[in-house]
């Protein structure tokens, strides 16, 4: 190998000035021969300690407090330091500027990976996928954070740390129910969310109130006091957002616990795109930070020492253990993202003729980066496996499907192996692991008995016989009756409409008083 260039470090050492070379050195790859477009990026390094507190706070540094992320912290931190457990090398915030933690105890050629792999893999992830344009705010995703902080904190002084923490407890466990799975609603500012905080909507307060106006204080009336259609249009129903519901809805929320919810669904909607993306998300920054560091390697840039302790580091992220192996966990979405951006650009630059057939739109047009960034800008993971899965990495992975239905009789058969008819089923059976509209289940709020006992009507339509785990149902069910503070009511029912399971909890208390 031939230096043509500065090397960026020598050894394990680095400094800030090293970082500030790196960065610069990766950012001129990623730019001029990969053609990213990032935001900003801000660099800053932390302890491992500080690492172990963002992982237990959902991967995030600036957060409020809640029991739960010191419960997480507690357990992570004695099982990293009995080196039952590593610690990831970098956390990546989607937010502009993008804001790249790196641990301080990594050497200098890991700090070039990390950055490769987030500075610039997932921040122009982040800033060019559709899901992340349509349903995030990079803008005001850290003053927000900030504001959520403060806010929880006033809410403990002025409340009281119980009251705020039962409140929360119940947002949490509602957190994957409190978002908004389809798009046309406005996009999300939560720099105006902050400034709204403390304001009352008017239009808002005069739905509520003509709502719970007319519900009976009395003995039950015969005469129904609303009819259900206006009672439907009022509410809102049918409403798969249960957080925006109780938000607007719940009879006995205090503004500040309306608040709280506001803030938890705001929280689980920043996160909703990375639960669609992860192989696209990883994958991709993978295969960014694999370019990169096999660029500054031929430009020598960094040592064949330096290259070879990278290598090391990649292989552990792009293993993927055998389905007899004690480590199998499913598939690796690293090693799954990384080789589908690989097979694609096999496919662009150098495709055979099974290529061709499979994919005549991309095969052999040899701009390998075009097709890639339109690929990380226009799919998520399962419609991005459902289109670019290849017959050859179903080979490579020696993928087939197994088909189990009690219905259909006893014992498990082979459905689909390697034919032409068989790679197209696997391809899409795996694709629908990854679609969240068959792996989340579907509960809708469907009706509130406003003149009798006021509970809240919920439904499950199950999807191939996936109903939800008994127990599981029942604590969840718990915290939202006890923020409803009136029965909740939630029934299982099949396609045809046909009830399969019906749960009805009692609220433990009624929520704080003001």
């Amino acid at each position: 190998m031939t230096a043509t260039a500065e090397r960026l470090f020598g050894g394990a050492d680095w400094d800030f000035p090293t970082l500030q070379r790196i960065h610069d050195a990766c950012e001129e790859i990623a730019r001029s021969e990969l053609g990213l477009d990032t935001y900003p990026n801000q660099i800053e390094v932390i302890t491992a300690e500080q690492m172990l507190d963002a992982f237990s706070s959902v991967g995030m540094p600036l957060f409020y407090k809640h029991w739960a992320f010191g419960k997480r912290f507690a357990h992570q931190e004695a099982s990293y330091r009995k080196g039952l457990m590593g610690l990831g090398y970098e956390i990546v915030i989607n937010s502009s500027p993008c804001i790249s933690y790196l641990m301080e105890e990594n050497t200098a050629t890991m700090q070039t990976l990390v950055i490769a792999h987030a500075a610039f893999g997932h921040n122009h992830f982040f800033k060019n996928n559709y899901l992340f344009k349509q349903w995030t705010d990079a803008d005001g995703i850290l003053d927000y954070l900030d504001f959520a902080k403060s806010y929880v904190a006033q809410c403990e002084e002025r409340h009281g740390r119980l009251e705020v923490e039962q409140t929360l407890d119940a947002a949490h466990a509602l957190m994957s129910h409190g978002i908004d799975r389809y798009p046309g609603k406005k996009k999300l500012d939560l720099r105006a969310e902050e400034k709204r905080a403390g304001e009352r909507r008017l239009h808002e307060e005069s739905v509520f109130n003509d709502l719970w106006r007319t519900v009976p204080t009395g003995p039950i009336k015969s005469v129904a006091t609303l009819s259900a259609e206006r009672r439907h249009k009022l509410l809102g129903l049918p409403q798969e957002n249960l957080l925006y519901f109780l938000e607007k809805a719940a009879p006995r929320l205090q503004p500040w616990q309306r608040e709280l919810l506001r803030i938890v669904r705001h929280i689980a909607q920043y996160f909703y795109p990375q639960s669609q993306t992860k192989v696209m998300n990883e994958g991709t920054a993978t295969y960014v930070h694999y370019r990169i560091m096999t660029r500054l390697h031929a430009q020598g840039r960094i040592s064949d020492g330096n290259f070879l302790e990278f290598l090391q580091s990649h292989t552990n992220v792009v293993f993927q253990p055998d389905f007899d192996d004690p480590r199998f966990s499913g598939l690796n979405p690293y090693v799954l993202g990384f080789a589908m951006m690989q097979d694609i650009e096999r496919i662009v630059s150098n495709p055979d003729d099974e290529d061709r057939e499979w994919f005549p739109d991309i095969a052999g047009t040899g701009d390998v980066m075009a097709v890639l960034r339109n690929v990380w800008a226009n799919y998520r993971d399962e419609s991005f496996i459902g289109q670019f899965l290849s017959a050859r990495l179903m080979r490579r992975f020696r993928m087939f499907h197994l088909h189990d239905d009690p219905a259909e009789g006893a014992g498990i058969r082979v459905d689909a192996i390697h034919n032409e008819r068989g790679y197209r089923r696997v391809r899409r059976e795996l694709a629908r692991q990854y679609d969240v509209g068959f792996i989340d289940p579907n509960i809708e709020v469907v009706d509130v008995d406003l003149a009798g006992d006021r509970r809240l009507m919920l439904r499950h339509v199950v999807v191939k016989g996936a109903q939800l785990n008994e127990a599981d149902a029942k604590r969840v069910l718990q915290y939202l009756a006890d923020l409803w503070s009136y029965d909740v009511s939630l029934v299982e029912v099949d396609a045809a409409g046909t009830v399969l399971k019906e749960y009805v909890l009692n609220p433990r208390r009624f929520t704080a008083a003001a």
